[in-house]
Order: structure tokens, then C-alpha cells, then sequence
């Protein structure tokens, strides 16, 4: 069985568990209490209403399509927050969009995340030892980071404390939030790495970043090329810096040319570049008339 087939086993397991009437948790000193805090529970979107205070009322309905089709073709993979009301009855508190999605996409149950009237401290802790963890995939480490931000509204500062790691690193796995869906999964897959994952998050057009993703994979690229080939691609989007000839510094007067040439008796080239700098051309037709002409010269 697969990591994946696991934890939705484990979802069900734990959905089964709190729809027991025997078995309803209403707080964290309750019996089973521990296995519900920090766990993904697959709940059945019937039993899940929407937050009254949601400040959000506007959504794109193009983009819940779009948003719809992804989870039909790759399932939930940023689970929902709710909070227990009653036995079997749950209050969105994040993720109205992928609950939209997920209705239209015509699922019955979504993974989530279950809040409890006294569990915030315990929710802390139960994400920081699960960040700490060896076995968990970049995007399941970036999204434990999301909800500490999302429900207890830690800092980046007061994170970096409680994980013993330093700001710059949860930025970086944060980052990785910003990728496409697809490109996302494909790192919980281990298809690609988070370094992988760092150079693609740097193209914003999706369609450059998904046609990238897909070469990184046909083509076994390393981090290094992946790096260098996104490189190449930003470079390509610089606009081109045209070279604008300098003004040469001095005009020689046409006038000039003809005094020069009347007095030696023969048509003179002269050339002068940016600097200053330039050359007199004096051309001559024999031996004789060049000994002519250096003497005129010499004078």
C-alpha cells in the first residue's frame, strides 16, 4: 500500500470514529481526541456548512471550474479547515473555494482538517512535531507551514522559533504553494525534487512552467540544468539593449578635405571615430608621385 493509500485508509478510519455517536469528541481531553488533531479526516461535504463571517462572497465561477476539473483529474490535495460544531456537524473555517470545487466536481466526502473548541495549542504542537518528521514531502511540510500561518496566525519570526528552523528555509517551502497543481503533486510523487520545484517557481506564465515541468521529467534533467534552462528562458523575455552609435567628437568640414587635397595635389580620405581618433588617407600613383607629395608634406 502506498503513503497516499495510508493516510486515505486513515482518513476513513478516523471518519468512521467520529461519526460513532458513542465516540463524539467535543474536546481535547476527550477519549480519541489525539487522533483527530493534526490528522486528514475524509468528511462527507453534507455535514460541513459554510462560515457566516467568510469576508470573501465573490468567486470566479470560470476558475472553480477550472479548479473542479483539477480535483476530478488529481483529487483534494490542499485539505479544507473546519471546526466541530455538534455530533457530525462541521463549520468551514478555510478553503471555501476547494469546497466549491470539490461540490462541483461532484465528490461526497473531502479531506480535512478538524479544529476543536480548546485544541490550538495542541494543534502547535501536533504540526511542529509533524514538520519534524523524516517521511513527509516538501508540499506536506509547506502546508503544515500554511496553517500555521492560516489558523493560528503565527509569523514567519515566531515559526522559524517553534521549528528550529530559519526563516529564509519556510519561505522556501512556502514558495513551492505557488506551484501548479500538477507540479505540486509531482513533487509529493517524487517525480521532481523541491530544488526542482524552486527553479519553476520563478516563471510565472503556468503554461512555460508545466512545459518545463514535463521536460525535467521526459528527460531526467538534474537541478543544475533545470536551473540553467529556466535561466535561459528569462534571459529570452530581456529586451534586447540596441547599440545606439556614439557621436564622434569632432566633424572634419568638407572644406577642409579640399584644402588638404588642393594643397597636396591629390583626393584625400579622412576618417575620425568616437574617441577622436582617426586616419588620413593619402593615395599616390607612382614612386615619383609619392616623393612629390612627401615633399610637399615635409615642406
Amino acid at each position: 500500500m502506498t503513503q497516499a493509500s495510508k493516510k486515505q485508509a486513515l482518513g476513513r478510519g478516523l471518519s468512521a470514529l467520529l461519526k460513532d455517536p458513542n465516540n463524539d469528541i467535543s474536546s481535547v481531553n476527550d477519549k480519541n481526541a489525539d487522533k483527530v488533531v493534526g490528522n486528514i479526516i475524509e468528511l462527507e461535504l453534507d455535514a460541513i456548512e459554510i462560515n457566516p463571517f467568510q469576508p470573501r462572497t465573490n468567486f470566479n465561477e470560470e476558475t472553480l471550474k477550472e479548479l473542479a476539473s483539477s480535483i476530478k483529474e488529481l483529487g483534494v490535495i490542499q485539505p479544507i479547515t473546519v471546526r466541530k460544531l455538534e455530533f457530525n456537524k462541521y463549520q468551514l473555517i478555510s478553503g471555501e473555494r476547494r469546497l466549491r470545487a470539490a461540490k462541483l466536481a461532484g465528490l461526497a466526502v473531502i479531506p480535512s482538517y478538524i479544529r476543536i473548541a480548546d485544541d490550538n495549542e495542541s494543534l502547535v504542537m501536533a504540526l511542529v512535531e509533524n514538520i519534524q518528521r523524516h517521511d513527509l514531502d516538501p508540499i506536506e511540510i509547506a502546508l503544515s507551514y500554511q496553517r500555521l500561518i492560516d489558523e493560528i496566525q503565527l509569523t514567519q519570526e515566531q515559526m522559524s522559533d517553534r521549528v528550529g528552523k530559519k526563516r529564509s528555509t519556510i519561505a522556501n517551502y512556502l514558495r513551492l504553494l505557488k506551484l501548479d497543481p500538477i507540479i505540486q503533486t509531482g513533487i509529493r510523487d517524487g517525480f521532481i525534487s523541491m530544488g526542482h520545484g524552486r527553479a519553476l517557481i520563478t516563471i510565472e506564465n503556468e503554461d512555460i512552467q508545466s512545459d518545463i515541468y514535463h521536460k525535467i521529467i521526459s528527460q531526467n534533467l538534474s537541478v543544475r540544468e533545470t536551473e540553467t534552462l529556466v535561466k535561459n528562458y528569462q534571459d529570452g523575455l530581456k529586451p534586447k539593449t540596441s547599440k545606439t552609435a556614439k557621436p564622434i567628437s569632432f566633424v572634419v568640414l568638407d572644406t577642409d578635405k579640399k584644402e588638404l587635397a588642393s594643397k597636396l595635389g591629390t583626393k584625400v580620405d579622412v576618417k575620425i571615430d568616437a574617441s577622436g581618433q582617426g586616419k588620413i588617407t593619402i593615395p599616390f600613383k607612382s614612386e615619383a608621385d609619392f616623393q612629390r607629395i612627401l615633399n610637399l608634406i615635409k615642406g
